[in-house]
């Protein structure tokens, strides 16, 4: 099957846009997640919780951001594969950065566990949340490889020029987590009372019931990126893919590394306050991953975009399409206003 890159032809305004909301609406899910989730620890099991989950969650976003830059990466080059009819490079590429990084995932899964309370004491947790963000962070440890491999098969689906699957599978993955936090934490039915346990367990149950939906998805409709047959062998990672991987994705690895690292040092400080101090601070997180969502979704997107243009030869195009990102970008954070 010979891949159609959507991303390159027609106005580039109106492709741009299109392709960038339903990227924007998988961010908002994931927030209004990361939210309710907070409001149902918050009234459930009250502030000390609260607090534990802040901790468990800087960092979780630590031990994964540098791997987001590689997936960035991939994202480009499948694109730019994509862009210039190169199928076989894309499920390269796909193959080498699954292959890679979802074993790191477990490894970096299994010595989280393990690691959890002293990671926790560098921290400065809050004695009083210190026991609760151990479960909780333990627990989430187990959702790290489903977490990790749905966001790079997401990222990987952008990069083709697909932005509307992972927004359903990412709505699904949202719902079951909802759904199943109070089942979880209380103990409904014949689910066990796990406490802020049963909260991380309800989303590493969703992730994983997420990933195997899209995972048969993907190869029920037969989408370009899936693997079959001689094509599982680009699982083992290929050296000249991760050579150009590891190239453009250190760049911006180390600038999550840096972002998430200022993160953690504001959390020390904050956890020397106390609990009430540290929960607040974690409300004012949920907001701001809110007021950041437009330009990342707007920068994702105007990636995928220009890079199936640079691989298409569409060169003409790119310089548009970066306009046009600053444009939206501008209107949609309000950066055009003046006092």
């Amino acid at each position: 099957m010979r891949p159609t890159p959507k991303l390159t032809r027609g106005p580039i305004a109106t492709t741009l846009l299109m392709f960038a909301l339903p990227t924007l609406g998988s961010s908002m899910l994931q927030s209004a997640n990361g939210s309710i989730d907070a409001v149902w620890i918050g009234r459930l099991l009250g502030e000390t919780a609260l607090a534990a989950t802040t901790n468990g969650n800087i960092l979780m976003f630590l031990l994964t951001s540098f791997v987001f830059g590689f997936g960035m990466a991939a994202t480009i080059l499948i694109g730019q594969a994509i862009g210039r009819g190169d199928l076989t490079g894309a499920r390269e590429v796909v193959g080498t950065v699954i292959g890679t990084f979802v074993p790191l995932a477990v490894l970096i899964s299994a010595g989280g566990w393990l690691l959890a309370p002293h990671l926790l004491g560098l921290l400065g947790t809050p004695a009083e949340s210190l026991d609760f963000a151990r479960d909780f962070l333990r627990v989430i440890f187990l959702a790290m490889p489903a977490l990790l491999m749905q966001t790079l098969l997401m990222m990987a689906l952008r990069g083709a020029g697909d932005a509307l699957t992972p927004l359903v599978f990412m709505a699904l993955a949202v719902a079951l987590d909802v759904v199943l936090n109070p089942v979880f934490i209380l103990g409904l039915g014949p689910a066990p009372e796990m406490g802020i346990a049963g909260s991380a367990f309800a989303t590493a149950v969703a992730n994983y019931a997420s990933l195997g939906a899209m995972l048969l998805y993907i190869y029920g409709r037969d989408l370009p990126l899936r693997l079959r047959g001689a094509e599982w062998a680009y699982l083992r990672p290929r050296a000249s893919v991760l050579r150009l991987i590891f190239a453009k994705g250190t760049p911006m690895g180390v600038q999550m590394i840096v972002v998430s690292s200022a993160a953690l040092t504001m959390l020390s400080l904050v956890n020397r306050e106390g609990v009430d101090t540290t929960a607040a601070f974690g409300a004012t997180q949920q907001l701001w991953t809110y007021i950041q969502m437009p330009a990342m979704a707007l920068g994702a997107a105007v990636s995928a975009m220009a890079a199936q243009n640079i691989g298409a030869g569409n060169w003409a195009r790119v310089g548009r399409i970066t306009g046009w990102g600053v444009v939206f970008n501008l209107v949609m954070t309000g950066g055009w206003l003046r006092r």
